[in-house]
Order: C-alpha cells, then sequence, then structure tokens
C-alpha cells in the first residue's frame, strides 16, 4: 500500500469505526496528515502573518510559542473524525477495542503505549473485529 491508496483509503472510510486498519494504512495517513499540516501553517505563516504569544506572561521570550494559524486548524478539523477512525481501526486490528485510544489522556504513559501497539502487526486471519486487512487484499 503506497501513500496515494492510503489516504484515499482513510478518506472513503471517513468516519468508519467497524474494521480493520493494516499499518501502512495508519502510518501512510499520519504521516500525509502532518506534511499537509507542515504545508499549511508555512502557507498561513506567509499569508496572515505569525502571532507569537509568551507563555509565560509578558516580556519572557524564552517561553513564547506560535499559535497556530486558521489553515492548519480548519485541515485538523476536517481531519479529525477520518484519524479517530483509522485510529480505531488500527486498534481493531491488534486485537484491541478502540475505547483503548482512551489511554491518551494519561500523560507520556499513554502515548508510548498506543505508539507500540499502533506499529505492531496485527492478528493474522479474522478476529473479533473482521478480516485481515492484508489477507484481504492478497
Amino acid at each position: 500500500m503506497n501513500m496515494q491508496d492510503a489516504v484515499s483509503s482513510v478518506f472513503r472510510n471517513y468516519a468508519t469505526f467497524p474494521g480493520r486498519a493494516r499499518r501502512a494504512e495508519y502510518w501512510w495517513f499520519i504521516l500525509f496528515s502532518i506534511i499537509v499540516s507542515a504545508i499549511l501553517g508555512v502557507i498561513d505563516g506567509a499569508v496572515f502573518g505569525y502571532s507569537f504569544t509568551s507563555a509565560t506572561g509578558e516580556g519572557s521570550a524564552a517561553f513564547a510559542y506560535a499559535s497556530p494559524g486558521i489553515l492548519p486548524s480548519i485541515w485538523s478539523l476536517a481531519t479529525f473524525l477520518p484519524s479517530l477512525a483509522v485510529a480505531v481501526r488500527r486498534l481493531h486490528d491488534t486485537g484491541r477495542s478502540g475505547w483503548w485510544l482512551l489511554l491518551f489522556l494519561i500523560p507520556l504513559i499513554g502515548f508510548i503505549v498506543l505508539l507500540v501497539w499502533f506499529a505492531s502487526r496485527g492478528n493474522p486471519g479474522t478476529n473479533a473485529f473482521g478480516p485481515d486487512p492484508i489477507g484481504a487484499e492478497g
């Protein structure tokens, strides 16, 4: 599966939570989303300018950060449901419920656990969430 196939598959299944997603589909979509967000951020900064906000109050430039622009924010809203859906389908491929995404609420540890699960190989053959997506293509 290449990036074009993965992205079209994710958008074709825009808010489809049942089923399974293979690793390539998930990671190609994540890479595509990061690239588009970065490009939109550069365009947004060039068109609308960058706005910096100090995290500690006025006069402290050491903790200043650029607030997200309108274009990356629109992209994030447009891809929220497909990102959530492909993450749930990816967990289904490893035999886990989509509710495990709530581990993101646990700082650092939840992110690391989910990252390992997203990167791990899916269950071969049919599991409780459907047929093997790799076997379905072959």
